[in-house]
């Protein structure tokens, strides 16, 4: 391939997904209303989202904005901060497991083998794994 079409090719714009692929990502209980219907109807909107409903704002056809409930905005404010807290206890708990006597001892000895200890200890480990 010459340059020329390559420079042609990695300049395309690429395709965004389509309206399926879109409303694919939105949740199952959501009604969707035109920016200028959200602006007209905000009262309308409001109540729905009150009711539980996710109000899927968009502008030509894509989703641009999502009106919920407080009540579920927390729900899923609280659900990342939970999975930051896990991650972040299970990264501190295998920290503490690597600052241990044990595996500083084989991190020195690591660092003091021989290349052909190395080698064999290699081995050895890929061997073990199949």
């Amino acid at each position: 391939m010459n340059t020329h079409n390559k420079a042609v090719r990695t300049n395309q714009k690429r395709k965004s997904p389509g309206r399926r692929h879109r409303r694919a990502l939105l949740p199952a209980k959501s009604a969707r209303f035109t920016a200028t219907e959200a602006k007209n109807e905000f009262g309308r909107l409001l109540e729905k989202a009150m009711r539980g409903d996710v109000v899927v704002i968009t502008k030509h056809d894509a989703p641009k904005a999502i009106l919920m409930s407080v009540d579920e905005f927390k729900i899923l404010s609280g659900a990342a901060q939970s999975k930051i807290n896990t991650l972040s206890d299970e990264f501190d708990s295998l920290l503490t497991r690597m600052q241990g006597p044990a595996a500083v001892k084989s991190m020195e000895a690591a660092f003091h083998a021989s290349p052909e200890r190395l080698g064999k200890t290699a081995i050895a480990a890929a061997r073990k794994r199949g």
